[in-house]
């Protein structure tokens, strides 16, 4: 069974450590390729801006294994 990601804001370690994960690397793609410019993450706290951001950080870093299975 896979665990709740309570508190863990580490791309890496949620998927590496076997947790829960909502994939919503659609949107980070669509993100990156539709639009230029700035975006502002306007969520409220404990929302998961930091598991995007980490998200966003392991793709550019080109870390492939870690997006298998999901949609980007």
């Amino acid at each position: 069974m896979k665990k709740l990601p309570i508190g863990i804001s580490d791309f890496k370690k949620l998927r590496e450590e076997n947790f829960i994960y909502v994939d919503k690397t659609q949107y980070i793609y669509k993100l990156i390729t539709e639009g230029g410019g700035y975006y502002f993450l306007s969520r409220p706290r404990r929302f998961g801006k930091s598991l995007l951001i980490s998200t966003v950080e392991y793709l550019f870093k080109g870390e492939k294994e870690l997006f298998k299975g999901l949609y980007i």
